[in-house]
Order: C-alpha cells, then structure tokens, then sequence
C-alpha cells in the first residue's frame, strides 16, 4: 500500500493574477500564499487476490464508492484523469481530508490530483520531483477546469510560505518567506457552510481580467511589508487586497450568507484582517488576529503554516 499526504494552500494576496489568461496577457502574475498544517490524503493498493486481480475493477474511495471495470466510466474526474494519463491497472484508490474539501476554496483539487500522481509514481518508480509532479497536476486539471490558476497546483505541491511568481510558457518560480508574523498572530480558517463549483466564478472572473491587475501592486507593498517587519501593515493589506478582489467579479460574494458572514467579521474588534478563500461565494474565510483572542460565532479551526509539500511512502 502507498499513502501520500499534500497540505491544502492558502492564499494571501495575488489571486486571479495567477489566471493563465491574465498571465498569458501581461506576461506575469504574482501571488503570496503559505501551505497550511491541514491536507488531503490518498491510499493507493493494488490487490494480490480480489476486486482488482480476479475482477479487473478500480475501486474508488471518497464521499461515495465506486467500482468498475473501465477507467473511462469512473465518475470522479480527478481520478479518471490521472488513471487515464499513466494508463493504470486496475487499482483502489481511498482519499479523504482534514476538512470538507469541496468547493472550499483552499485548492483541495489540485492537492487530490498531486497525491493520486505522487502515489504513482512511487508505485510506478517514476521517481517524480515536487515540480514535475505540480506541473503535471496543472495540466490535467485544465482539462476539466480550463480556468485553473497556476497558483493551486504550484501552491500546493511544494510546502511552505512563499512568494510564487508565474511568467509565460508556465515559468514558474519561488521566493520562500520569513514566517515571524505566525508567531506573532493567530490565522483561523472559518467554514461558511457553503461549498459551490469554482467553474462559474473563475469564468466570470476570467472575463473581467482587467479588473485584477491592481492586485499586482498590493502584492509588492505586501511583500515590502514582510522585508521590512511591518506585520500590521501587511495585515491590513490582506483586507485592502480582499476589498480589490471582490471588484473584479460580483460572483464573489454573491450569496447573502457570504455577505453576512463578511459584514460579521468586518465589525469584529478581534479580526484584524479576512478574506475569502479561494475563487469566492462558498468555502472558508481566512482570518488573522492577536495570539488567543479569537472568540466568534462560527464554527472554525487555527492554522499554521506547513514546510512540507506532497509527501508519500510505502506502509
């Protein structure tokens, strides 16, 4: 049996510049964003005597269990995808996470996809790097998801907190950051209770491209910010980049409980910055205030920052 582990991606500023239409018209994107201590997790196993061997099905493992003898009638597209790519034998496959997942804007998809690669190459002896194994993932995932960023696979499959730059011709490459403003504040994940499709977003997004070209400045000053110590600054910035990126698609924010939950976290003296997580309108907020001080009405988990990207081993 193989196991593989990927962390979930956070990011702080530069999303949407990270857009493969907006990088491919200003030649570069930009995005600051850190790994987080909470991940995906995949088995993989192929059976001696049994569903596998004797049958010749793929057995699937997630919200709902699937087997059948054709990789081209798996239901879950990021399996289907991958298995497709190596032209694998009939396999099982089990994934889970340390949170709901879909649709939360933490790039779980893309962190899936990295895994699933990663355990096979280890079964296969491809031995894949980080970057092979991210560059891959992208590839495939733009085949259900012409609007993925560059920024979910890149920001997923090699760990830590980084300033990921991102140029024609999918040039990809990383500055990793001083992670002292963890240590100084804490950063809490909130569950809004709504997961959604990112697809309908990002497209609309993608069509107002434009609009997110000013978020490039911020992620300057913010990067400035850190060189500098300047922890509350670079904080507010997190507020001043999520008011920017809510101007570029009005999807975003779209359902009232997003709104609410915006409005509610706005007015909390203890919250000194949020954002929403991800594309927008569902998954999580993202916020940022003083060690233990954090107190609020909804349901929510601390986060800390994780130095390791996709791991995997044999068990």
């Amino acid at each position: 049996m193989i196991f593989s582990h990927c962390p979930l991606r956070i990011s702080l500023f530069g999303g949407s510049t990270d857009n493969p239409y907006f990088v491919e018209r200003y030649g570069y994107g930009s995005v600051i964003s850190f790994t987080c201590d909470l991940k995906t997790y995949i088995t993989l196993h192929q059976d001696k005597i049994g569903y596998n061997h004797n049958q010749n099905k793929y057995i699937i493992n997630y919200s709902k269990r699937e087997e059948t003898e054709f990789i081209e009638e798996i239901q879950n597209e990021l399996v289907r995808g991958v298995l497709s790519y190596f032209d694998c034998l009939p396999l099982t496959i089990s994934m889970t996470s340390d949170i709901y997942s879909q649709g939360s804007g933490l790039a779980s998809s893309s962190s899936y996809l990295i895994n699933l690669i990663n355990c096979i190459s280890i079964h296969e002896d491809l031995n894949m790097t980080e970057i092979e194994i991210c560059s891959l993932a992208y590839n495939l995932e733009k085949q259900f998801n012409p609007y993925c960023g560059y920024q979910d696979p890149y920001g997923c499959g090699v760990g830590g907190f980084k300033r990921i730059e991102f140029r024609n011709r999918e040039k990809i490459s990383y500055e990793f950051l001083s992670t002292e403003v963890f240590k100084q504040y804490d950063a809490h994940l909130i569950f809004t209770g709504i997961t959604r499709n990112s697809k309908n977003v990002l497209k609309n997004v993608t069509d107002n491209i434009d609009k997110a070209y000013p978020l490039l400045h911020i992620v300057e000053e913010a990067h400035k910010c850190l060189d500098e110590k300047r922890y509350d600054e670079f904080l507010n910035l997190i507020g001043e980049s999520w008011e920017q990126k809510k101007k570029t698609s009005s999807i975003i924010t779209e359902n009232q409980t997003i709104k609410t939950i915006d409005e509610y976290l706005k007015n909390n003296n203890q919250v000194i910055s949020h954002k929403l997580c991800g594309a927008g309108n569902g998954g999580f907020f993202l916020t940022f205030s003083k060690k233990d001080t954090l107190n609020i009405s909804y349901d929510c988990v601390r986060i800390n920052v994780s130095t390791s990207g996709v791991v995997g081993s044999h068990l």
